[in-house]
């Protein structure tokens, strides 16, 4: 059963798991449990996702309850007015604070047919790190290993946005397959049991829809990041990660 953080009768939100995908898609085929499918099912109604959270990315997962509020929803992503808060673990020591400001080429999208736009698309993202720590393990080149647990507010939405971006400035998410590095990732499985992209998306803030008040809509770090970063001496560090950051300025990701 999904954990439910905000129900009304025309919007509901829910944390996702990781490893759970939001709808059907032709990368995983072989998957079939999905959070749409499972939502409907928990509360006997059809339910909207108006974003989406990659497969490994856990945390706040909206829904629209009915067309009205689907359509606002939509627009406010559109317009990039619904911010959104995320934690990361990841290689090496970013800056203490900063932007990434790198355009990204379109992903093909499996739920739009036919080829993707070739020129790429302004995508920013804002970081400020949380915590660090340094470790005597000889995991890549280096007699030791660094790792930082990082907040991020993406500034728009592209597809797997804030995985490429880190990649961009050479600090990877640890447990991504796909733009991370494998050697850091199977360091956290055999050190710290840890398998899962350390990714999560801890904070929402909108307009509501059909009020028009402002919706925030925050979700706890999983038990795994919790686990994780007690080991690491982060508790405080990740207890804060909402700290400070109001959500005015908007933006939304896939990631």
């Amino acid at each position: 059963m999904l954990t439910v953080l905000y129900r009304d009768e025309h919007l509901i939100a829910v944390d996702k798991p990781s490893g759970l995908l939001v709808h059907r898609s032709d990368v995983d085929r072989h998957e079939t449990r999905f959070a749409v499918q499972l939502l409907r099912d928990q509360i006997g109604r059809r339910v909207a996702p108006v974003h989406r959270l990659d497969k490994g990315t856990s945390g706040v997962l909206l829904f629209a309850l009915d067309e009205r509020a689907a359509r606002g929803l939509a627009a406010q992503f559109e317009r990039h007015e619904v911010a959104k808060r995320y934690v990361a673990i990841v290689r090496g020591w970013p800056p203490a604070e900063g932007s990434i400001d790198h355009a990204l080429a379109r992903i093909q999208d499996d739920r739009a047919p036919g080829p993707a736009p070739a020129d790429p698309l302004p995508a920013r993202t804002d970081f400020r790190r949380l915590a660090t720590i340094e470790l005597a393990q000889a995991v890549d080149r280096y007699p030791t290993a660094r790792y930082a647990l990082l907040a991020l507010d993406p500034r728009s939405g592209r597809r797997h946005q804030l995985r490429r971006h880190l990649k961009h400035i050479a600090h990877p998410i640890i447990g991504d397959a796909t733009y991370g590095k494998g050697r850091h990732n199977r360091f956290f499985h055999h050190h710290f049991a840890v398998r899962r992209l350390l990714l999560a998306c801890v904070g929402l803030r909108c307009l509501h829809p059909v009020t028009g008040a402002p919706l925030a809509i925050d979700a706890a770090p999983a038990e795994e990041l919790r686990r994780l970063c007690a080991a690491l001496g982060w508790t405080a560090a990740l207890a804060g990660c909402l700290d400070g950051w109001s959500g005015c300025r908007g933006g939304d990701a896939s990631h």
